[in-house]
């Protein structure tokens, strides 16, 4: 059995949706009597990102100033993160490490390792511009990323199809786990309006948010789209029409599913996607869903959306018509959404992780191995 309170010492960093998915689980697990280090790596949590932590209790918060190692692909940074990582092990004494990233599981660590993969460069890169890097930092990158999953104990995907990705691109040593991510009950769907929406920033090749304004002009209703529209948000015009695009700015989490439960349709044209968490966002506000013809979506949401080549202008143009022009359908499909949605729950993602760390802790105790760590040193 699991110690009566269990400790987890989590990783996690502010900039995307691995935010959003490290305190959801925080909070799930927080709510099963584990106490929870969080601990920041990269630029820091601001505004709603601290006030969604601060209520949670059992949660201890720690901001690092450690770089994410997509930041910092020579590994300059490492030594000092796995030495500060490894002090804070010492203060917080886990029971589990959980990981939401690659390298600093090279760490020298007492308590067993789970590494959660979210992305990756390599996947991503191949995915938007085909190949992989070649630059040398980022073969680094792909070294401590190799390294970082054959040191954890375990290491877990939100998806069957971004676990391939990675076992296919990195060779770990052992197979992966997959749990999917998942989100809290609050969204409810409301009245909707005649509005396509969707989200990204305009110049995010992997989002391939452009394409949309390229075929918005040519469509029955507007496409919204949440996020900035130009590299420098505050000289940007977000109250006017970009390229046929309805741009709404960069909104608060909170903010943004209040736009989705307005909205009839989203979509989202991304080329790379390891999840998709604004996806099941939208879902759960009742939106009908149009999405890339992607192998994760697909395993995610075939029944309940409606797929099309994310490259292709003209069926991507003739899906969201028909989709506007077909009231029938477009309920149909939001309901599907709605009840796909509730696959992936916050209660259902942490009742997972549970489980996967009582085995894991089961599995130290029954045979505990040596900690073996390979040699941690920043690349010239």
């Amino acid at each position: 059995m699991m110690p009566p309170a269990p400790r987890i010492l989590m990783t996690a960093d502010a900039v995307g949706g691995v935010w959003v998915y490290a305190v959801t689980l925080a909070r799930e697990l927080c709510r099963r009597n584990c106490h929870v280090t969080l601990v920041t790596l990269g630029p820091p949590p601001q505004g709603e990102q601290l006030r969604a932590v601060e209520a949670i209790r059992g949660l201890a918060l720690e901001v690092t100033d450690l770089a994410l190692e997509w930041m910092d692909p020579d590994g300059l940074d490492l030594p000092r993160a796995c030495q500060r990582l490894a002090r804070l092990e010492e203060a917080v004494e886990p029971d589990l490490v959980h990981l939401n990233g690659y390298r600093e599981a090279l760490a020298p660590w007492h308590a067993p390792v789970l590494v959660a993969a979210h992305s990756c460069v390599q996947s991503w890169w191949r995915a938007c511009r085909g190949g992989l890097p070649q630059e040398a930092e980022w073969s680094t990158y792909a070294a401590n990323v190799c390294a970082g999953l054959a040191a954890a104990d375990q290491w877990v995907a939100p998806s069957a199809a971004f676990r391939e990705t990675v076992e296919a691109l990195y060779g770990p040593p052992a197979s992966g786990h997959v749990i999917p991510n998942g989100i809290g009950d609050g969204i409810r769907a409301s009245a909707k309006e005649p509005f396509i929406l969707g989200a990204g920033r305009l110049w995010d090749e992997a989002k391939n948010v452009a394409i949309l304004g390229e075929i918005a002009l040519r469509l029955p209703w507007p496409i919204r789209i949440a996020g900035p529209l130009a590299h420098d948000a505050a000289r940007a015009d977000q109250r006017n029409a970009t390229d046929g695009l309805v741009a709404i700015g960069e909104l608060s989490r909170a903010s943004l599913i209040q736009e989705m439960q307005r909205a009839s349709v989203f979509v989202s044209a991304a080329v790379y996607e390891p999840f998709g968490l604004t996806v099941l966002e939208a879902a759960a506000a009742g939106c009908a869903l149009v999405l890339s013809d992607l192998p994760t979506f697909r395993e995610l949401w075939e029944g309940a959306a409606l797929f099309v080549d994310p490259r292709d202008q003209r069926m991507l143009r003739s899906v969201l018509t028909h989709l506007v022009n077909n009231e029938p359908l477009r309920r149909d499909l939001q309901r599907r959404a709605r009840h796909c949605a509730g696959r992936y729950t916050a209660a259902a993602m942490g009742d997972a992780y549970q489980s996967f760390y009582r085995s894991m802790l089961k599995a130290r105790r029954a045979t505990p191995p040596p900690r073996q760590r390979a040699s941690v040193e920043a690349r010239p």
